[in-house]
């Protein structure tokens, strides 16, 4: 049977958006693959410092460029998001907070709050 052009195409994500929950799922998901990936850069850190001098300095200007501060963010909201979210995750263990308005209450806090400890995080770094 030929392919038909004027068949109507079922929705995707191009027409349906993705609830709170589960755009906040997806991004733990990513945040713990980024937390891996985090954890790699820190073994090359350890590394880079236990092999000396020279090539601590080479690690450090790269994690003190534009884009290793990028990455060092990135890192740091990624633990703290992801820390939030399992604690969500223990609450609702808990059998609380299920109910459709705590659900986005919930996820909005934890957003707010990843973002909030980055920021005080990177502040108290900075003094």
């Amino acid at each position: 049977m030929p392919w038909n052009d004027q068949r109507p195409m079922s929705p995707h994500l191009q027409i349906y958006r993705l609830p709170l929950t589960a755009l906040l799922s997806v991004l733990h998901r990513a945040t713990g693959a980024a937390l891996f990936l985090a954890m790699l850069i820190m073994v090359l850190v350890l590394l880079a410092l236990a092999s000396g001098e020279k090539y601590w300095t080479v690690m450090h200007n790269i994690l003190s460029s534009w884009f290793g501060l990028i990455v060092l963010i990135a890192m740091t909201f990624s633990l703290y998001y992801h820390l939030c979210t399992g604690i969500r995750h223990m609450i609702w263990d808990l059998g609380l907070a299920m109910e459709k308005h705590s659900l986005k209450k919930s996820g909005v806090l934890v957003l707010f709050s990843s973002v909030f400890l980055t920021l005080i995080t990177w502040l108290i770094a900075y003094q």
